[in-house]
């Protein structure tokens, strides 16, 4: 492609989700841990979440979610020429769990690989996959969100145990046709002198799990709550700005708003400082918690299938995670 060849518009032409059978209420966790529905709910808007089969993996929960993005897409997998995982609960340290995901589908033409980027994940594969599609590299990508943090919960910890869940988002994007709508702006950041807030300190070569060490809950996600709030609100609500300007856009532009769904309480103060209505933020934390990268995917799914936007409309996504990581797109339907 050459500098004088205009960049290719990149649509999202399909969604998909998946979330486990088993739902775990507040209710039950109260009988494991010292905490009450009461407690929970005021703190993080959070009322039940999902949790994942004992043989149900993050590939298994990512297949599932991408078949049905695929089939809204009505793209074959055998045509899928590129698949990113964002996870932080592979199935295994390597091969990467896309590649098992291409197996899973039969998308065997398909470019695939992780990446980890915690909560922001998604974002980052969805700006990755533009400007790869943008370039004329590929003709379409398979982004996809997905996690099973039961796994990585220390289910004795009440400050972390309410908060997480298991579940997978996907979306297909290709290049847009003339007329329909396109990913308008992306941004994406990261502060790494901040990782000690929000993280899983074993299970990597820094700090491998041994006989020794296997009962101190070291891969198990640590976070340091009051701080992860208030670099959560502060870096959202900067990306949001920055994707709602580029995008050429006012607040009063925006249908939908869906933000990383971790607290109910970050996510009024998003709200409030970009000035949407709460009604026009899309919430469903209270059935699904925390699910990390496949918490968006999960929630532009939902949003999308219940006619929270329409077509032509314009909606905002934005994240953040460990890392510390935060995204922002701006996209019109």
């Amino acid at each position: 492609m050459s500098e004088l060849t205009p960049a290719i518009e990149v649509c999202i032409a399909g969604t998909g989700s998946y979330l486990p059978e088993k739902i775990l209420t507040n209710a039950e966790l109260a009988a494991r841990v010292d905490t009450s529905d009461e407690w929970i709910v005021s703190r993080t808007g959070i009322k039940e979440r999902r949790i994942a089969a004992d043989d149900e993996f993050t590939s298994h929960m990512a297949t599932k979610a991408a078949q049905r993005a695929l089939e809204q897409a009505g793209l074959a997998a055998e045509d899928i020429e590129l698949i990113i995982v964002a996870t932080i609960t592979p199935d295994t340290l390597t091969p990467a769990t896309a590649c098992y995901v291409q197996k899973n589908l039969g998308a065997f033409r398909a470019v695939a690989f992780d990446i980890s980027a915690a909560c922001s994940g998604f974002l980052y594969a969805m700006k990755i996959s533009k400007r790869l599609i943008s370039d004329g590299a590929f003709k379409n990508a398979l982004i996809i969100g997905a996690e099973k943090l039961s796994a990585v919960t220390n289910w004795e910890d009440r400050a972390t145990c309410v908060l997480f869940g298991d579940g997978a988002g996907a979306a297909v994007l290709r290049a847009a046709k003339p007329g329909e709508g396109s990913i308008l702006a992306t941004e994406m950041g990261t502060d790494g002198n901040l990782t000690h807030l929000l993280n899983i300190p074993g299970g990597g070569s820094a700090c491998p799990i041994t006989s020794a060490n296997v009962g101190e809950h070291l891969f198990a996600l640590t976070m340091m709550g009051k701080e992860v709030f208030k670099h959560a609100v502060n870096r959202m609500k900067e990306a949001a700005e920055k994707v709602i300007e580029r995008a050429g856009l006012q607040p009063e532009d925006i249908a939908c708003v869906i933000p990383h769904q971790a607290n109910l309480r970050i996510i009024d103060a998003i709200a409030d400082r970009l000035a949407v209505p709460n009604e026009r933020v899309f919430v469903n934390l209270d059935k699904y918690g925390n699910t990390s990268a496949a918490a968006v995917a999960i929630a532009l799914d939902e949003a999308n299938r219940t006619g929270a936007f329409k077509r032509g409309e314009h909606i905002v996504l934005v994240v953040f995670g460990a890392g510390l990581t935060w995204a922002a797109a701006a996209i019109r339907w």
